[in-house]
């Protein structure tokens, strides 16, 4: 089974990749099987029907410019149920990231129940609405603090929120720490107790095959934390490469499989209306 399980689209704010590109190229790679799932994050960025307008990047007017905003979601739901009649070639999955943190969690509640979903990969892409990428979020703090308080914004969403698939690319943090990666003994208690939550709800986490391309030395999330993922009795895994451009599909996905086979797992999973499907990893 050849799949992709975390690809975003034109309906992403940092995505220029039409769906349907997605798709033809999906099929001329071979694919079976690819899950949309492109961004929200409540609470940095406006809603697509926000009265108040929504700003733009890299032009002017819709037709040219990158709305910073969540997913127009009538457009989304209208385009995936299109591609999957035009299609039949390939299995299309409706999916999302939701980038969550504690002050969005209604919201994003509201949003599942609203939609026919298939697979959600819940993400931390911000606290307290502090982007780690730009380093507002790790400013004034030491590493551990912020690594530790990340960790924590996870364990306290998915103690509240329930209606997800897996966690999205666990270590995030690591990706975006100047100082290179903190010795996973320093939060391997915070992060047993992610996992820990996150096996007894039924959930899984995905493996993001990003890494390669962000130049990170050890897997997404780490191969320490797949093992001990493994250790406490998880068995529920995507894999997605987190695609945003066409070089991107795909990518690394079957190099992943062999890595997981080597830390002794045997399958991985896709979804369909919320429920695993399991794969063996061949």
């Amino acid at each position: 089974m050849f799949c992709d399980y975390h690809v975003h689209s034109e309906f992403s704010d940092d995505s220029f990749y039409p769906m349907e590109e997605v798709v033809q190229d999906a099929i001329k790679m071979g694919m079976e099987e690819i899950c949309f799932t492109d961004h929200v994050d409540y609470g940095v960025k406006k809603d697509w029907d926000d009265p108040e307008g929504i700003e733009y990047r890299g032009g002017t007017g819709e037709s040219k410019a990158m709305p910073l905003a969540n997913v127009n979601y009538p457009k989304y739901f209208e385009k995936l149920q299109t591609l999957q009649q035009k299609y039949p070639q390939i299995t299309i999955r409706k999916g999302m990231e939701f980038g969550m943190q504690t002050h969005t969690v209604s919201q994003f509640q509201k949003l599942f129940d609203s939609y026919p979903f298939d697979f959600i990969i819940l993400s931390c892409h911000q606290v307290e609405d502090n982007e780690f990428w730009t380093g507002d979020f790790q400013r004034n703090r030491t590493q551990l603090e912020y690594n530790l308080r990340y960790y924590q914004e996870i364990l306290d969403v998915i103690r509240e929120y329930k209606d997800y698939s897996v966690l999205g690319h666990l270590d995030l943090i690591i990706r975006y720490d100047e100082k290179g990666a903190l010795p996973f003994e320093k939060t391997k208690d915070i992060v047993t107790k992610i996992l820990k939550t996150v096996i007894r709800d039924g959930k899984g986490i995905e493996v993001n095959t990003s890494s390669h391309r962000y130049g990170l030395e050890d897997l997404e999330p780490s191969r320490a934390i797949l093992s001990l993922y493994k250790e406490l009795g998880g068995t529920i895994i995507t894999i997605g490469s987190d695609s945003h451009k066409k070089e991107h599909l795909g990518a690394y996905i079957e190099q992943t499989k062999a890595e997981l086979k080597e830390l002794g797992f045997t399958r991985f999973a896709t979804y369909e209306k919320m429920k695993p499907v399991f794969h063996s990893l061949v």
